[in-house]
């Protein structure tokens, strides 16, 4: 009876593996789904003013009913290439982006050092995490993620060293991109913009947001090292685990076989950092837009395939099939950036800004600042830039805050919170889209993961809101 149980046993089949969804096929079915919102919601918008510096910004009493304009599925395939033209200096930095790391990895200088790296932190990891943490804290308070992409391939391949999983190299990044930008302390493209359409002076406030900035960095240090300990205690737990292991850099071991530091691979070692650290300068002083940074990868690779002794045809071989490897993420940009445009050519895009506004005025007073929270958290999923946020719905929430007895410095943290949290976990988020993209992490392995981390910062974000409006958050 047990040899016959045996034999069925080998017979049956092995289970098969859940395959991951292709992140392409999720935001090209959202794109469609944008696309039938048009066909659905009534058409509406707002007339747009001219302010005293220039930026046009909706007239929050204009609102008025046009007819529809729904948007023909037959030229969603125009809308995604519309939306990689009116992005072409971002994806082309992310094409040069992924060859010039080719390049430099190519070299076995990466290899060599995350190696070292690995063998001296393997019993530190959590100390590891926690700084990069904190480095990427600091850096977005007057940043977004997208200038420091190009750090996921590198920080990815450390992360898998310390025997730990790509997830965690993302919640590094996300996470302190998050809590730097989304807190508002030092923004430029938002808190300025916002404050400027509000007559508050500029950075104002700063003190609660410096408090607030502290509230998410414990809150989001303390999800970031609970999560590091479950992955290096069971690496199984992580949502990647199958993914990250075809990639020897897991083993610290395996990748000595790329042999020891030796002068050249030094060289490229530092060319690498010197680009960037000149990228970072030039972006946060010297106001450097995606042409010069794209320019900066150039030279890192031209320069990093000369130290490592490769030939000019070896550099641009390399160069060309690295390029290749970030066709995924030119697509996934171009699609997140037709979303908006579809939404805005069917006309519904003020509906839905409209409609949310109104929602506010019917919420009891001490929920209207976490619902007007709620509101912008929602408006981020179909405009998730910032300063295109800011100039849609701060004429309306402002006009609402003064209506309900709520300061404008409360207003405008709701909006800080809203456009900044939720660009971690909508695939309409240009910046997510390049970094999952570019470490080849699929859309529905990372939500395993941030999901969770996202409900506690709406939790925390709706508590520090509630108690702007209690305090009246001012000056005013």
């Amino acid at each position: 009876m047990s040899e016959e149980k045996s034999v069925e046993q080998a017979a049956a089949p092995a289970p098969k593996r859940k395959k991951a969804i292709n992140t392409l096929v999720i935001i090209f079915a959202i794109v469609c789904f944008a696309c039938l919102m048009t066909w659905v919601i009534p058409a509406g918008q707002f007339d747009r003013v001219k302010t005293e510096t220039g930026r046009s910004v909706v007239d929050p009493n204009s609102f008025h009913w046009v007819e529809r304009s729904p948007v023909n599925p037959i030229l969603i395939p125009m809308y995604i290439t519309k939306g990689a033209n009116s992005s072409i200096d971002l994806l082309f930095l992310l094409l040069v982006s992924g060859a010039a790391f080719a390049v430099v990895i190519k070299s076995g200088a990466m290899h060599s050092s995350i190696g070292a790296v690995a063998l001296k932190y393997r019993d530190r990891k959590t100390m590891f995490v926690l700084a990069m943490f904190v480095l990427f804290s600091a850096l977005c308070t007057t940043h977004g993620l997208i200038e420091f992409v190009a750090f996921a391939p590198v920080l990815v391949m450390i992360c898998l060293a310390l025997g730990l999983d790509s997830i965690t190299a993302l919640g590094i990044m996300t996470g302190g991109c998050a809590v730097g930008f989304a807190t508002g302390m030092l923004q430029p493209s938002t808190t300025l913009i916002a404050q400027s359409l509000a007559g508050l002076p500029p950075y104002s406030g700063i003190e609660y947001r410096a408090i607030c900035f502290a509230a998410y960095m414990l809150l989001t240090g303390f999800l970031l090292w609970r999560y590091t300990v479950k992955i290096s205690k069971d690496p199984a737990q992580s949502p990647m685990y199958d993914l990250d292991q075809a990639n020897k850099l897991g083993d610290p071991e395996a990748i000595k076989a790329y042999g020891p530091m030796n002068l050249s691979k030094w060289l490229v070692v530092l060319t690498t950092v010197a680009a960037m650290v000149a990228m970072v300068y030039g972006g946060v002083w010297l106001k450097w837009g995606y042409n010069e940074l794209s320019a900066c990868f150039i030279i890192m690779a031209i320069v990093g395939g000369a130290c490592a002794k490769m030939t000019p045809s070896e550099i641009a071989k390399t160069f060309i099939d690295g390029a290749k490897s970030m066709v995924l993420v030119f697509f996934l940009v171009a699609a997140a950036r037709a979303i908006s445009s579809i939404l805005a050519a069917g006309k519904v895009l003020d509906t839905i800004v409209y409609a949310l506004g109104a929602a506010l005025k019917v919420v009891p007073t001490w929920l209207q600042a976490p619902a007007m929270f709620i509101a912008n958290l929602l408006v981020n999923t179909v405009i998730p830039s910032g300063s295109g946020q800011a100039a849609a719905v701060m004429p309306i929430m402002l006009p609402l805050a003064d209506l309900i007895g709520m300061t404008r410095q409360t207003a405008i943290l709701a909006f800080n919170f809203g456009d900044g949290f939720c660009n971690w976990v909508i695939p309409t988020s240009s910046a997510l889209m390049a970094t999952l993209g570019i470490v080849n992490v699929p859309f529905d392995r990372w939500m395993r993961y941030s999901w969770r981390v996202f409900l506690w910062w709406v939790v925390l974000g709706c508590v520090l809101v509630a108690i702007a409006q209690i305090i009246n958050l001012g000056p005013f």
